[in-house]
């Protein structure tokens, strides 16, 4: 994989792939953590971010929108513990991407 190939084709060839992705790492974190925030986090945050494969260090980076814990709403978490959450959720993501596409 590189960059070019991944953003070239990510929402065209290679959707289906990139959604069971997020569809794998969203059934794992609900299993772990509370499904409100999970929710939150994925139709609030993750929405808005972006997949992409890094040559320099051939490994997959999800960008996240600017201020994500200022985008979650109707959810009631400390700052400090979302952020833990969200960084999990990232890396698992980031995973997941390498396994599927890697």
């Amino acid at each position: 994989m590189d960059a070019d190939t991944f953003d070239e084709e990510k929402y065209v060839d290679l959707f289906p792939q990139l959604q069971q992705a997020y569809k794998n790492v969203f059934s794992r974190m609900n299993d772990r953590y509370d499904s409100t925030l999970i929710h939150g986090i994925d139709q609030q945050i993750l929405n808005e971010s972006e997949p992409f494969y890094d040559d320099d260090t051939e490994s997959f980076v999800v960008e996240l929108p600017d201020d994500p814990y200022d985008r979650l709403t109707g959810v009631a978490v400390a700052e400090e513990r979302f952020e833990a959450v969200l960084e999990e959720y990232r890396t698992e993501l980031e995973s997941e991407l390498e396994a599927t596409f890697g």
